[in-house]
């Protein structure tokens, strides 16, 4: 099932929540699917759980053989462990961070993704869509060392990745929050541990401070919009996470 973020005059965001079974065996992931006019490419588009089904689904929308990019946030199994297969079924390009790239072909048989990787550089870039773009911005260390969200200025989502991650089931994914308290208990623990520290946090919000935010689409969980998009970034500011809460203690020779 294909949920609609956003659809007019041609441009096309849709998020894919339901494609790994709700067993407990594996989190819960969205990938996405971003079509402007005849251009179509997917982001964090998953691991083999998902492969199938996401190739079925998003062939309904738009043909897989005319997808020309791939776009990955970072390198870990929930976001490229099917890149093999990707590579198979699409001539599209991956772009993935510089600090990635020479590590995404493992993922792939020998030869694979020759000429078909394009590295992202620390500042991020304007990465093109048809008539339109859409933006790499950096978001390093949240909570990947080479980590970026995809911005997309038609639609005016903000594809973060692990950042705004809540922990949940397909069905709590699918619908967006609008108000942040009652959400952040599904939130917070994730936060804690997956982020390096809350100087990134704070650097990340002044950035996106900057941006006319209609929705945080997340790579876990449900997307926040309305009155939840402001409340996220001054929420995620306050944050001590990572190596805030680290001391001797968490460096000991085991019992």
């Amino acid at each position: 099932m294909a949920i609609e973020l956003y659809n007019q005059d041609g441009h096309v965001c849709l998020m894919f929540a339901h494609l790994c079974d709700d067993d407990g065996e594996a989190v819960q992931a969205n990938q996405f699917l971003v079509i402007h006019g005849d251009t179509g490419v997917i982001i964090d588009p998953g691991g083999n759980n998902a492969y199938n089904e996401m190739l079925l689904t998003v062939g309904r929308f738009f043909p897989p053989y005319k997808l020309s990019k791939i776009l990955a946030s970072h390198a870990d199994p929930d976001i490229i462990a099917a890149l093999d297969r990707w590579m198979t079924s699409t001539q599209a390009t991956l772009y993935i961070s510089t600090l990635w790239e020479r590590f995404a072909p493992y993922f792939c048989k020998p030869g694979k993704t020759v000429g078909r990787i394009v590295g992202i550089p620390d500042p991020g870039m304007r990465i093109p869509l048809g008539s339109s773009e859409l933006l790499a911005l950096p978001a390093h260390f949240m909570h990947s060392e080479g980590n970026f969200q995809f911005w997309d200025p038609v639609s005016r989502i903000l594809f973060s990745g692990d950042l705004g991650v809540s922990i949940g089931s397909s069905a709590d994914a699918s619908k967006p929050i609008t108000s942040l308290a009652a959400h952040i208990p599904k939130m917070a623990a994730f936060h804690r541990r997956y982020m390096v520290s809350n100087k990134v946090l704070r650097l990340w919000a002044q950035m996106v401070r900057e941006l006319p935010i209609h929705m945080i689409v997340p790579q876990h969980g449900a997307p926040m919009a309305g009155a939840a998009v402001a409340e996220f970034i001054q929420w995620i500011g306050t944050v001590d996470c990572g190596i805030d809460h680290l001391t001797q203690a968490n460096y000991r020779l085991p019992v």
